[in-house]
Protein backbone atom coordinates (compact mmCIF):
# COMPACT_ATOMS: atom_id res chain seq x y z
CA UNK A 1 0.00 0.00 0.00
CA UNK A 2 1.39 3.56 -0.79
CA UNK A 3 2.47 5.57 2.13
CA UNK A 4 0.32 9.08 2.94
CA UNK A 5 2.81 10.94 1.75
CA UNK A 6 3.12 8.94 -1.66
CA UNK A 7 -0.41 9.51 -2.27
CA UNK A 8 -0.58 13.19 -1.66
CA UNK A 9 2.64 14.08 -3.79
CA UNK A 10 0.36 11.38 -6.56
CA UNK A 11 -2.95 13.16 -6.01
CA UNK A 12 -1.23 16.46 -7.12
CA UNK A 13 0.50 15.47 -9.74
CA UNK A 14 -2.37 13.78 -10.53
CA UNK A 15 -4.49 16.92 -10.52
CA UNK A 16 -2.03 18.96 -12.03
CA UNK A 17 -1.88 16.74 -15.61
CA UNK A 18 -5.76 17.23 -15.81
CA UNK A 19 -5.08 21.15 -14.89
CA UNK A 20 -2.21 20.97 -18.25
CA UNK A 21 -4.75 18.70 -20.62
CA UNK A 22 -7.69 21.23 -19.95
CA UNK A 23 -5.57 24.31 -20.30
CA UNK A 24 -4.26 23.09 -23.70
CA UNK A 25 -7.96 22.61 -24.52
CA UNK A 26 -9.47 26.11 -23.55
CA UNK A 27 -6.56 27.31 -25.90
CA UNK A 28 -7.81 25.52 -28.51
CA UNK A 29 -11.21 26.74 -28.15
CA UNK A 30 -9.85 30.67 -28.06
CA UNK A 31 -7.67 29.83 -31.19
CA UNK A 32 -10.56 27.45 -33.26
CA UNK A 33 -13.42 29.18 -34.51
CA UNK A 34 -16.37 27.60 -36.22
CA UNK A 35 -16.87 28.94 -39.29
CA UNK A 36 -20.71 29.39 -40.32
CA UNK A 37 -22.44 26.35 -41.71
CA UNK A 38 -24.13 27.01 -45.45
CA UNK A 39 -27.53 27.07 -44.36
CA UNK A 40 -26.92 28.73 -40.90
CA UNK A 41 -26.78 32.29 -39.71
CA UNK A 42 -24.00 33.76 -41.15
CA UNK A 43 -22.82 37.46 -40.81
CA UNK A 44 -20.54 38.40 -43.82
CA UNK A 45 -17.15 40.16 -43.48
CA UNK A 46 -17.79 43.80 -44.69
CA UNK A 47 -13.94 43.82 -46.37
CA UNK A 48 -14.52 41.16 -48.62
CA UNK A 49 -16.65 43.69 -50.01
CA UNK A 50 -13.09 45.78 -50.81
CA UNK A 51 -14.76 48.97 -49.45
CA UNK A 52 -12.29 52.03 -49.98
CA UNK A 53 -10.87 52.99 -46.45
CA UNK A 54 -9.32 55.69 -45.15
CA UNK A 55 -7.29 55.75 -41.80
CA UNK A 56 -7.53 58.77 -39.02
CA UNK A 57 -5.95 59.59 -35.55
CA UNK A 58 -7.17 62.40 -33.69
CA UNK A 59 -6.31 63.35 -30.09
CA UNK A 60 -8.35 65.49 -27.65
CA UNK A 61 -8.60 65.74 -23.66
CA UNK A 62 -11.96 64.25 -23.92
CA UNK A 63 -13.37 60.87 -23.46
CA UNK A 64 -15.91 61.23 -26.11
CA UNK A 65 -15.79 62.82 -29.57
CA UNK A 66 -17.45 64.79 -31.89
CA UNK A 67 -17.61 67.36 -34.41
CA UNK A 68 -17.56 70.12 -32.55
CA UNK A 69 -14.91 68.78 -30.54
CA UNK A 70 -11.61 70.85 -29.88
CA UNK A 71 -9.78 68.06 -31.52
CA UNK A 72 -6.62 67.38 -33.36
CA UNK A 73 -5.74 65.55 -36.52
CA UNK A 74 -2.12 64.12 -36.05
CA UNK A 75 -2.48 61.27 -38.86
CA UNK A 76 -4.51 60.63 -41.73
CA UNK A 77 -3.70 58.03 -44.31
CA UNK A 78 -6.08 58.58 -47.34
CA UNK A 79 -5.69 55.47 -49.51
CA UNK A 80 -5.30 53.27 -46.33
CA UNK A 81 -4.62 49.41 -47.49
CA UNK A 82 -5.48 47.10 -44.76
CA UNK A 83 -3.03 44.08 -46.02
CA UNK A 84 0.13 46.37 -45.83
CA UNK A 85 2.03 46.76 -42.52
CA UNK A 86 2.85 50.52 -42.22
CA UNK A 87 4.90 52.69 -39.09
CA UNK A 88 4.84 56.54 -38.92
CA UNK A 89 6.10 58.50 -36.49
CA UNK A 90 4.47 61.78 -35.96
CA UNK A 91 4.58 65.06 -33.33
CA UNK A 92 2.09 65.07 -31.24
CA UNK A 93 0.89 68.85 -29.70
CA UNK A 94 0.18 68.95 -25.77
CA UNK A 95 -2.29 70.46 -24.51
CA UNK A 96 -1.74 72.72 -21.74
CA UNK A 97 -4.55 70.88 -19.71
CA UNK A 98 -2.24 67.48 -20.22
CA UNK A 99 0.87 69.38 -18.98
CA UNK A 100 -1.11 69.86 -15.95
CA UNK A 101 -0.92 66.85 -15.03
CA UNK A 102 -4.24 65.94 -17.04
CA UNK A 103 -4.85 63.20 -19.54
CA UNK A 104 -5.03 63.01 -23.81
CA UNK A 105 -6.68 60.81 -25.71
CA UNK A 106 -6.24 59.35 -29.23
CA UNK A 107 -9.08 58.38 -31.42
CA UNK A 108 -8.35 55.98 -34.32
CA UNK A 109 -11.29 55.87 -37.40
CA UNK A 110 -11.33 53.92 -40.56
CA UNK A 111 -13.60 55.32 -42.66
CA UNK A 112 -14.65 55.48 -46.31
CA UNK A 113 -12.02 57.70 -48.32
CA UNK A 114 -13.30 61.38 -48.28
CA UNK A 115 -15.96 60.84 -45.88
CA UNK A 116 -15.66 62.28 -42.56
CA UNK A 117 -15.32 59.88 -40.00
CA UNK A 118 -18.54 61.88 -37.75
CA UNK A 119 -20.82 61.68 -41.40
CA UNK A 120 -19.83 58.11 -42.06
CA UNK A 121 -22.38 55.26 -40.49
CA UNK A 122 -20.10 52.18 -41.65
CA UNK A 123 -17.01 53.70 -39.69
CA UNK A 124 -15.25 52.21 -36.93
CA UNK A 125 -13.22 53.27 -34.13
CA UNK A 126 -11.80 52.64 -30.76
CA UNK A 127 -9.90 54.96 -28.28
CA UNK A 128 -6.87 54.78 -25.99
CA UNK A 129 -5.21 56.80 -23.98
CA UNK A 130 -1.84 58.59 -24.57
CA UNK A 131 -1.10 59.01 -20.90
CA UNK A 132 -0.86 57.15 -17.53
CA UNK A 133 0.05 57.87 -13.99
CA UNK A 134 3.00 57.00 -12.61
CA UNK A 135 5.07 57.98 -9.29
CA UNK A 136 8.28 58.96 -11.31
CA UNK A 137 11.78 57.03 -10.37
CA UNK A 138 13.87 58.06 -7.45
CA UNK A 139 17.00 59.49 -9.21
CA UNK A 140 20.43 58.10 -8.21
CA UNK A 141 23.13 59.79 -6.55
CA UNK A 142 26.84 59.71 -5.19
CA UNK A 143 26.28 58.98 -1.59
CA UNK A 144 29.91 60.53 -0.92
CA UNK A 145 30.01 63.94 -3.48
CA UNK A 146 26.10 64.58 -3.94
CA UNK A 147 26.78 64.51 -7.48
CA UNK A 148 23.94 64.74 -9.93
CA UNK A 149 21.57 66.25 -7.03
CA UNK A 150 21.52 69.65 -8.39
CA UNK A 151 20.30 68.11 -11.75
CA UNK A 152 17.79 66.57 -9.77
CA UNK A 153 16.91 69.59 -8.10
CA UNK A 154 16.30 71.20 -11.86
CA UNK A 155 14.35 68.23 -12.94
CA UNK A 156 11.84 68.43 -9.96
CA UNK A 157 11.42 72.30 -10.92
CA UNK A 158 10.31 71.60 -14.50
CA UNK A 159 7.20 68.99 -12.68
CA UNK A 160 4.58 70.20 -11.18
CA UNK A 161 4.30 70.40 -7.56
CA UNK A 162 2.22 67.39 -7.09
CA UNK A 163 4.77 65.25 -9.32
CA UNK A 164 7.45 64.86 -6.47
CA UNK A 165 5.07 62.73 -4.37
CA UNK A 166 2.28 61.93 -6.61
CA UNK A 167 1.88 60.09 -9.59
CA UNK A 168 2.29 62.28 -12.42
CA UNK A 169 1.64 61.84 -15.96
CA UNK A 170 3.76 59.90 -18.33
CA UNK A 171 3.54 59.99 -21.95
CA UNK A 172 2.70 57.04 -23.89
CA UNK A 173 5.13 56.97 -27.09
CA UNK A 174 3.58 54.00 -29.26
CA UNK A 175 0.31 53.63 -30.92
CA UNK A 176 -0.13 49.87 -32.10
CA UNK A 177 -2.91 49.57 -34.48
CA UNK A 178 -4.70 45.74 -35.56
CA UNK A 179 -7.13 44.89 -37.88
CA UNK A 180 -8.79 41.39 -38.37
CA UNK A 181 -8.51 41.00 -42.24
CA UNK A 182 -9.64 36.98 -42.60
CA UNK A 183 -12.38 37.09 -44.69
CA UNK A 184 -14.17 34.44 -42.28
CA UNK A 185 -17.90 33.98 -42.05
CA UNK A 186 -19.14 34.18 -38.31
CA UNK A 187 -22.17 32.26 -37.17
CA UNK A 188 -24.68 34.45 -35.56
CA UNK A 189 -26.02 32.02 -33.28
CA UNK A 190 -22.78 31.21 -31.73
CA UNK A 191 -20.43 34.54 -31.94
CA UNK A 192 -17.29 34.25 -29.13
CA UNK A 193 -17.89 36.45 -26.76
CA UNK A 194 -14.08 38.31 -26.57
CA UNK A 195 -14.82 38.68 -30.53
CA UNK A 196 -18.68 40.07 -30.66
CA UNK A 197 -17.71 43.31 -28.09
CA UNK A 198 -15.32 44.50 -30.60
CA UNK A 199 -17.56 43.69 -33.80
CA UNK A 200 -19.86 47.07 -35.33
CA UNK A 201 -22.74 44.90 -37.87
CA UNK A 202 -24.49 46.71 -40.49
CA UNK A 203 -27.07 45.12 -43.05
CA UNK A 204 -26.73 45.13 -46.40
CA UNK A 205 -30.12 43.90 -48.58
CA UNK A 206 -30.84 40.41 -46.62
CA UNK A 207 -27.10 39.99 -45.34
CA UNK A 208 -25.61 40.98 -42.29
CA UNK A 209 -22.31 41.81 -42.33
CA UNK A 210 -19.47 42.84 -39.89
CA UNK A 211 -17.57 46.33 -40.49
CA UNK A 212 -13.84 45.89 -40.11
CA UNK A 213 -12.54 44.70 -36.52
CA UNK A 214 -10.34 47.53 -35.05
CA UNK A 215 -7.80 46.65 -32.48
CA UNK A 216 -5.74 48.69 -29.71
CA UNK A 217 -2.75 46.27 -28.96
CA UNK A 218 -2.46 47.23 -25.41
CA UNK A 219 0.34 44.97 -24.30
CA UNK A 220 2.86 47.08 -26.41
CA UNK A 221 2.75 49.44 -23.96
CA UNK A 222 5.99 49.34 -21.34
CA UNK A 223 6.99 51.29 -18.59
CA UNK A 224 10.52 51.61 -19.81
CA UNK A 225 9.36 53.52 -22.75
CA UNK A 226 7.31 55.89 -20.86
CA UNK A 227 8.09 60.02 -20.85
CA UNK A 228 7.52 62.16 -18.12
CA UNK A 229 5.28 65.35 -18.90
CA UNK A 230 6.27 68.33 -17.69
CA UNK A 231 5.51 71.74 -18.22
CA UNK A 232 7.88 72.85 -20.83
CA UNK A 233 6.70 69.56 -23.20
CA UNK A 234 4.21 71.41 -25.93
CA UNK A 235 5.16 68.85 -28.35
CA UNK A 236 5.92 64.91 -28.27
CA UNK A 237 6.53 61.71 -30.41
CA UNK A 238 4.40 59.39 -31.10
CA UNK A 239 5.14 56.50 -33.15
CA UNK A 240 1.75 54.89 -34.91
CA UNK A 241 2.53 51.18 -36.21
CA UNK A 242 -0.37 49.31 -38.00
CA UNK A 243 -0.68 45.65 -38.97
CA UNK A 244 -3.24 42.79 -40.03
CA UNK A 245 -3.64 40.13 -37.55
CA UNK A 246 -5.43 36.74 -38.00
CA UNK A 247 -8.80 35.62 -35.94
CA UNK A 248 -6.93 33.09 -33.85
CA UNK A 249 -4.64 35.15 -32.87
CA UNK A 250 -6.78 38.65 -32.38
CA UNK A 251 -9.03 36.14 -30.27
CA UNK A 252 -5.45 34.82 -27.89
CA UNK A 253 -4.48 38.57 -27.94
CA UNK A 254 -7.61 39.84 -26.50
CA UNK A 255 -7.69 37.12 -23.89
CA UNK A 256 -3.99 37.77 -22.53
CA UNK A 257 -4.65 41.67 -22.37
CA UNK A 258 -7.71 41.13 -19.92
CA UNK A 259 -5.63 38.71 -18.10
CA UNK A 260 -3.19 41.40 -17.99
CA UNK A 261 -5.55 44.48 -16.87
CA UNK A 262 -7.41 41.67 -13.97
CA UNK A 263 -4.13 41.92 -12.12
CA UNK A 264 -3.99 45.19 -11.51
CA UNK A 265 -7.74 44.55 -9.97
CA UNK A 266 -6.23 42.13 -7.86
CA UNK A 267 -3.71 44.81 -6.01
CA UNK A 268 -0.80 44.17 -8.74
CA UNK A 269 1.00 47.71 -9.68
CA UNK A 270 1.21 49.11 -13.51
CA UNK A 271 4.90 48.26 -12.97
CA UNK A 272 3.99 44.23 -11.81
CA UNK A 273 1.75 44.56 -14.86
CA UNK A 274 4.01 45.50 -16.98
CA UNK A 275 6.71 42.65 -16.81
CA UNK A 276 3.92 40.10 -17.85
CA UNK A 277 3.32 42.04 -20.57
CA UNK A 278 7.13 41.62 -21.60
CA UNK A 279 6.57 37.73 -21.42
CA UNK A 280 4.14 38.30 -24.18
CA UNK A 281 5.27 41.18 -25.85
CA UNK A 282 8.98 40.63 -26.03
CA UNK A 283 8.67 36.47 -26.80
CA UNK A 284 7.93 34.32 -30.13
CA UNK A 285 4.73 33.29 -30.24
CA UNK A 286 6.02 29.19 -30.17
CA UNK A 287 8.08 30.29 -27.48
CA UNK A 288 5.63 31.86 -25.34
CA UNK A 289 3.41 28.38 -25.41
CA UNK A 290 6.93 27.17 -24.55
CA UNK A 291 6.90 29.20 -21.54
CA UNK A 292 3.37 28.70 -20.49
CA UNK A 293 3.86 24.70 -20.34
CA UNK A 294 7.22 25.49 -18.68
CA UNK A 295 6.23 28.37 -15.88
CA UNK A 296 3.50 25.45 -14.82
CA UNK A 297 5.74 22.88 -14.25
CA UNK A 298 7.78 24.87 -12.24
CA UNK A 299 4.72 25.73 -10.15
CA UNK A 300 4.49 22.02 -9.47
CA UNK A 301 8.17 21.58 -8.85
CA UNK A 302 8.14 24.82 -6.39
CA UNK A 303 5.29 23.15 -4.89
CA UNK A 304 6.52 19.91 -4.07
CA UNK A 305 10.28 21.29 -3.25
CA UNK A 306 8.78 23.31 -0.67
CA UNK A 307 6.57 20.45 0.69
CA UNK A 308 9.46 18.41 0.79
CA UNK A 309 11.83 19.85 2.05
CA UNK A 310 9.28 21.73 5.35
CA UNK A 311 8.35 17.79 6.17
CA UNK A 312 12.05 16.90 6.07
CA UNK A 313 13.00 19.50 8.51
CA UNK A 314 9.67 18.88 10.57
CA UNK A 315 10.82 15.45 11.39
CA UNK A 316 14.44 15.72 11.72
CA UNK A 317 15.24 15.27 15.24
CA UNK A 318 19.34 15.40 14.25
CA UNK A 319 21.94 17.83 12.78
CA UNK A 320 24.33 15.05 12.05
CA UNK A 321 25.77 15.45 8.79
CA UNK A 322 24.44 18.99 7.85
CA UNK A 323 26.31 22.19 8.24
CA UNK A 324 24.76 24.70 10.65
CA UNK A 325 26.56 27.64 9.28
CA UNK A 326 25.12 26.65 6.05
CA UNK A 327 21.72 26.89 7.31
CA UNK A 328 22.59 30.20 8.92
CA UNK A 329 24.21 31.13 5.58
CA UNK A 330 20.98 30.33 3.32
CA UNK A 331 18.67 32.28 5.78
CA UNK A 332 20.66 35.28 5.67
CA UNK A 333 21.37 35.24 1.76
CA UNK A 334 17.37 34.77 1.41
CA UNK A 335 16.56 37.15 3.68
CA UNK A 336 18.84 39.68 2.16
CA UNK A 337 18.13 38.44 -1.57
CA UNK A 338 14.27 39.32 -0.61
CA UNK A 339 14.85 42.89 0.55
CA UNK A 340 17.08 43.59 -2.27
CA UNK A 341 14.32 42.91 -4.83
CA UNK A 342 11.99 44.60 -2.30
CA UNK A 343 14.54 48.02 -2.96
CA UNK A 344 14.73 47.29 -6.49
CA UNK A 345 11.11 46.80 -6.75
CA UNK A 346 11.23 43.41 -8.56
CA UNK A 347 8.31 42.17 -10.03
CA UNK A 348 5.68 40.31 -7.69
CA UNK A 349 6.27 37.28 -9.63
CA UNK A 350 9.75 36.98 -8.48
CA UNK A 351 9.55 38.82 -5.05
CA UNK A 352 6.90 36.24 -3.52
CA UNK A 353 8.32 32.92 -4.26
CA UNK A 354 11.53 35.05 -2.55
CA UNK A 355 9.84 36.17 0.42
CA UNK A 356 8.61 32.49 0.71
CA UNK A 357 11.62 31.13 0.68
CA UNK A 358 12.96 33.40 3.21
CA UNK A 359 10.01 32.71 5.92
CA UNK A 360 10.99 28.77 5.43
CA UNK A 361 14.75 29.33 5.91
CA UNK A 362 14.06 31.10 9.09
CA UNK A 363 12.24 28.22 10.61
CA UNK A 364 14.95 26.09 9.75
CA UNK A 365 17.26 27.90 11.67
CA UNK A 366 14.82 27.58 14.85
CA UNK A 367 15.25 24.05 14.27
CA UNK A 368 18.73 23.36 13.57
CA UNK A 369 20.17 25.57 16.28
CA UNK A 370 17.06 23.49 18.51
CA UNK A 371 15.72 26.90 19.66
CA UNK A 372 12.21 26.85 21.82
CA UNK A 373 11.04 30.07 23.18
CA UNK A 374 9.42 30.23 26.57
CA UNK A 375 7.65 33.27 27.67
CA UNK A 376 7.33 34.89 30.77
CA UNK A 377 4.77 37.43 30.77
CA UNK A 378 5.32 39.21 28.34
CA UNK A 379 9.25 38.94 27.78
CA UNK A 380 10.82 35.85 25.64
CA UNK A 381 13.12 33.63 26.77
CA UNK A 382 15.25 31.92 24.18
CA UNK A 383 16.60 28.02 24.96
CA UNK A 384 19.11 25.99 22.86
CA UNK A 385 18.89 22.20 23.01
CA UNK A 386 21.91 20.36 23.50
CA UNK A 387 23.76 18.26 20.99
CA UNK A 388 24.91 14.51 20.53
CA UNK A 389 28.41 13.36 20.02
CA UNK A 390 27.88 12.62 16.31
CA UNK A 391 26.70 16.28 15.82
CA UNK A 392 29.78 17.88 17.69
CA UNK A 393 31.73 16.15 15.47
CA UNK A 394 29.41 17.57 12.07
CA UNK A 395 30.42 20.69 14.10
CA UNK A 396 34.13 20.18 14.00
CA UNK A 397 34.50 19.34 10.87
CA UNK A 398 31.79 22.26 10.09
CA UNK A 399 34.28 24.68 11.59
CA UNK A 400 37.31 23.27 9.52
CA UNK A 401 36.22 24.28 6.44
CA UNK A 402 34.87 28.03 7.64
CA UNK A 403 38.15 28.64 9.09
CA UNK A 404 40.21 30.10 5.88
CA UNK A 405 37.44 30.62 4.07
CA UNK A 406 36.35 33.47 6.04
CA UNK A 407 39.83 35.36 5.49
CA UNK A 408 39.36 35.40 1.95
CA UNK A 409 35.35 36.47 2.05
CA UNK A 410 35.31 39.41 4.29
CA UNK A 411 38.21 40.91 2.38
CA UNK A 412 36.42 40.61 -0.52
CA UNK A 413 33.01 41.59 0.58
CA UNK A 414 34.11 44.61 1.98
CA UNK A 415 36.61 45.64 -0.63
CA UNK A 416 33.45 45.25 -3.34
CA UNK A 417 31.05 47.67 -0.74
CA UNK A 418 33.72 50.37 -0.57
CA UNK A 419 34.09 50.13 -4.45
CA UNK A 420 30.53 50.80 -5.48
CA UNK A 421 30.34 53.36 -2.83
CA UNK A 422 33.04 55.22 -4.55
CA UNK A 423 31.94 54.64 -8.23
CA UNK A 424 28.00 53.73 -8.27
CA UNK A 425 25.19 55.93 -7.39
CA UNK A 426 22.57 54.75 -5.34
CA UNK A 427 19.40 56.01 -4.18
CA UNK A 428 19.94 56.20 -0.67
CA UNK A 429 22.27 54.56 2.05
CA UNK A 430 20.07 51.67 3.02
CA UNK A 431 20.19 51.02 -1.25
CA UNK A 432 24.30 51.12 -0.89
CA UNK A 433 23.75 48.71 2.15
CA UNK A 434 21.59 46.27 0.76
CA UNK A 435 23.34 46.25 -2.47
CA UNK A 436 26.51 45.40 -0.94
CA UNK A 437 24.96 42.76 0.98
CA UNK A 438 23.32 40.85 -1.74
CA UNK A 439 26.36 41.74 -4.51
CA UNK A 440 28.29 39.56 -1.67
CA UNK A 441 25.61 36.76 -1.43
CA UNK A 442 25.58 36.84 -5.41
CA UNK A 443 29.32 36.74 -6.00
CA UNK A 444 30.67 34.50 -2.99
CA UNK A 445 27.74 32.84 -1.82
CA UNK A 446 28.62 29.76 -3.43
CA UNK A 447 31.61 29.67 -0.98
CA UNK A 448 29.33 29.05 1.91
CA UNK A 449 27.93 26.01 0.37
CA UNK A 450 31.24 24.71 0.38
CA UNK A 451 31.38 23.53 4.13
CA UNK A 452 28.45 21.24 3.38
CA UNK A 453 30.39 19.49 0.62
CA UNK A 454 33.22 19.47 3.09
CA UNK A 455 31.84 17.80 5.48
CA UNK A 456 29.91 14.81 2.94
CA UNK A 457 33.42 14.76 1.82
CA UNK A 458 34.87 13.51 5.63
CA UNK A 459 31.66 11.41 6.51
CA UNK A 460 31.70 9.94 2.86
CA UNK A 461 27.67 9.96 2.83
CA UNK A 462 25.21 12.50 1.32
CA UNK A 463 22.31 10.25 2.83
CA UNK A 464 21.45 13.08 5.77
CA UNK A 465 20.58 15.17 2.99
CA UNK A 466 17.15 15.98 1.74
CA UNK A 467 16.98 14.30 -1.67
CA UNK A 468 13.91 14.60 -2.89
CA UNK A 469 13.67 18.30 -1.99
CA UNK A 470 16.96 19.14 -3.63
CA UNK A 471 16.21 16.91 -6.73
CA UNK A 472 12.73 19.03 -7.39
CA UNK A 473 14.51 22.50 -6.97
CA UNK A 474 17.06 20.70 -9.10
CA UNK A 475 14.58 20.66 -11.96
CA UNK A 476 13.18 24.37 -11.14
CA UNK A 477 16.67 25.38 -11.32
CA UNK A 478 17.20 24.91 -15.27
CA UNK A 479 14.00 25.87 -15.46
CA UNK A 480 15.03 29.61 -13.90
CA UNK A 481 17.42 29.64 -16.69
CA UNK A 482 14.88 30.12 -19.35
CA UNK A 483 12.99 32.65 -16.95
CA UNK A 484 16.14 34.68 -16.49
CA UNK A 485 15.82 35.77 -19.76
CA UNK A 486 11.95 36.65 -20.04
CA UNK A 487 11.25 38.18 -16.27
CA UNK A 488 13.09 41.87 -15.65
CA UNK A 489 15.37 40.64 -12.94
CA UNK A 490 18.30 42.62 -11.44
CA UNK A 491 21.47 41.26 -13.49
CA UNK A 492 23.18 39.92 -10.37
CA UNK A 493 20.09 37.50 -9.93
CA UNK A 494 20.37 36.41 -13.15
CA UNK A 495 23.41 35.53 -12.76
CA UNK A 496 22.79 33.82 -9.70
CA UNK A 497 20.37 31.15 -11.11
CA UNK A 498 23.54 30.18 -13.35
CA UNK A 499 25.85 29.78 -10.59
CA UNK A 500 23.29 27.34 -8.69
CA UNK A 501 23.11 24.87 -11.73
CA UNK A 502 27.14 24.23 -10.69
CA UNK A 503 26.75 23.95 -7.05
CA UNK A 504 23.52 21.02 -7.93
CA UNK A 505 26.21 19.25 -10.12
CA UNK A 506 28.55 19.42 -7.40
CA UNK A 507 25.81 17.67 -4.97
CA UNK A 508 25.07 15.30 -7.89
CA UNK A 509 28.38 14.23 -8.21
CA UNK A 510 28.98 13.50 -4.39
CA UNK A 511 25.99 11.24 -4.68
CA UNK A 512 27.51 9.21 -7.26
CA UNK A 513 30.69 9.07 -5.14
CA UNK A 514 28.81 8.12 -2.30
CA UNK A 515 26.32 5.43 -2.99
CA UNK A 516 24.01 5.00 0.27
CA UNK A 517 24.13 1.68 1.85
CA UNK A 518 21.85 0.10 4.36
CA UNK A 519 24.56 1.86 7.16
CA UNK A 520 24.49 5.19 6.57
CA UNK A 521 22.60 7.25 8.34
CA UNK A 522 19.29 8.40 6.32
CA UNK A 523 17.69 12.23 6.23
CA UNK A 524 15.95 11.38 9.66
CA UNK A 525 19.20 10.60 11.32
CA UNK A 526 18.56 6.51 11.54
CA UNK A 527 19.95 4.10 9.68
CA UNK A 528 18.64 0.86 8.59
CA UNK A 529 21.02 -1.18 11.18
CA UNK A 530 19.90 0.55 13.79
CA UNK A 531 16.12 -0.70 13.57
CA UNK A 532 14.85 -3.17 15.45
CA UNK A 533 13.70 -6.14 13.61
CA UNK A 534 10.20 -6.66 13.30
CA UNK A 535 7.66 -8.78 15.15
CA UNK A 536 5.90 -11.52 12.97
CA UNK A 537 2.17 -10.90 12.53
CA UNK A 538 0.75 -13.90 14.59
CA UNK A 539 -2.31 -15.88 13.12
Amino acid sequence: MWSCHSSFTTLVVGVFMVYLVHTCWVMYGIVYTRPCAADGNCIQPYLARRPKLQLSVYTTTRTYLGAGNNVDLVLNVEDFDVESRFERTVNVSVPKKTRNNGTLYAYVFVHHAGVPPWDDMKQVHVMSPLTTYMVPKPEEVSLLTGESAAQQQLEAEKRPTSALDEPVSHWRPKLSLNMMVDDFVFDGSSLPADVHRYMKMVELGETVHYLPILFIDQLSYRVKDLMVINRSSTELPLTVTYDRISLGRLRFWIHMQDAVFSLQHFGFSEKDADEVKGIFVDTNLYFLVLTFVVATFHLLFDFLAFKNDISFWRNKKSMMGMSTRAVLWRCFSTVVIFLFLLDEQTSLLVLFPAGIGAAIELWKVKKALKISVLWRGLRPKFQFGAHSESERRTEEYDMQAMKYLLYVLYPLCIGGAIYSLLNIKYKSWYSWLINSFVNGVYAFGFLFMLPQLFVNYKMKSVAHLPWKAFTYKAFNTFIDDVFAFIITMPTSHRLACFRDDVVFLVYLYQRWLYPVDKSRVNEFGESYEEQPPRKPHSD
